[in-house]
């Protein structure tokens, strides 16, 4: 099979979108696999299909499907990276500097920004509220602490072959399981590939992050943020429900700042800073979480996807 495709990255998180106007490209998990394949592929965390959608207000819909070929909810880069998709093509916007996109997690608010040659470089996103009835996040751990009415998981102690951590469990339309690494200097050696120098940056998420994403406290898997918080800014980073470790997140960074001032360790807003750059995210006075962030077209070209496949 032989596909059209464009490259396009938010913060170094980054996938490759196919137009499917006639919603009739139906991919593998190995095709999927393939194409993400930095090796023998193009290379991406994830491919998004840009189908129509069934919405008459939404001016498309994102399919987004991990490296693994598992279909997922919801991608906070991969919407951004949406937006440029169409607006870049005359699809969306028009002069308005808004619309709508519809994914698998809903319809969701766009406003953004062009430059000279009315190419989109930031949009945000109105993310909706999040989501934190353990049930629906979901998660089987109980709720030990109520915000706004609603029970909720935060800071919650979970067990592991590499000692107990503890994540507040919030979804975004996707599941987040967010650990703060306030005493990093305590976690054992093992965990860090320097364990003279005890960071976030040196933290094996390879195994750590790995652990959580299938534990039996996530049925349905969860995307794991492990982050610091340092006079309110914080430092994340993420492995990636069906992915591993990506460069960025943006469902991921609107987790992990909900998460930080429901803990009482950050404000409504304010910037997560990732391996791959900078987002900035609010929690609105009316509960919703706005993400802004750059997006890039890198390249685009054709591939032949093996027969086999």
């Amino acid at each position: 099979m032989e596909l059209e495709f464009v490259k396009l990255h938010g913060l170094g998180n980054d996938f490759v979108f196919i137009d499917d106007p006639a919603k009739e490209i139906e991919l593998s998990a190995a095709a999927v696999a393939w194409l993400c394949d930095r090796a023998f592929g193009i290379g991406a965390d994830g491919v998004i299909l840009v189908r129509p959608s069934e919405r008459p207000e939404c001016a498309g819909y994102m399919h987004y499907i991990n490296s693994d070929g598992t279909l997922a909810q919801m991608c906070g880069n991969g919407v951004r990276c949406f937006a440029k998709y169409l607006v870049d093509r005359g699809r969306a916007g028009d002069d308005t500097g808004k619309f709508i996109a519809d994914t698998l997690a809903g319809p969701k608010p766009i406003s953004f920004e062009v430059d000279g040659t009315g190419s989109l470089v930031r949009a945000t996103v109105n993310m909706g509220a999040p989501i934190l009835a353990p049930a629906a996040v979901p998660t089987t751990l109980e709720a030990n602490a109520e915000r706004d009415g609603a029970p909720c998981v935060l800071d919650a102690a979970v067990a592991s072959p590499y000692g107990t951590f503890r994540f507040s469990c919030i979804s975004m339309g996707n599941p987040h399981a967010v650990c703060f690494l306030d005493d990093i200097a305590a976690l054992p050696d093992e965990l860090f590939s320097d364990f003279e120098n005890k960071a976030l940056e040196t933290l094996r998420l390879d195994m750590v992050g790995a652990y959580f994403e299938s534990a039996p406290e996530f049925p349905e898997k969860t995307n794991v943020e492990f982050a610091e918080v340092r006079d309110g800014a914080i430092a994340m980073r993420v492995y990636e429900r069906g992915c591993g470790e990506t460069l960025a997140c943006g469902t991921g960074a609107c987790a992990t700042q909900v998460a930080a001032h429901l803990t009482g360790r950050a404000p409504r807003e304010g910037d997560v800073t990732l391996r791959g750059g900078t987002l900035h995210i609010v929690l609105d006075d009316g509960g919703e979480v706005l993400m802004t962030g750059p997006a890039e077209e890198v390249f685009s070209g054709t591939v032949s996807i093996p027969d086999d496949l």
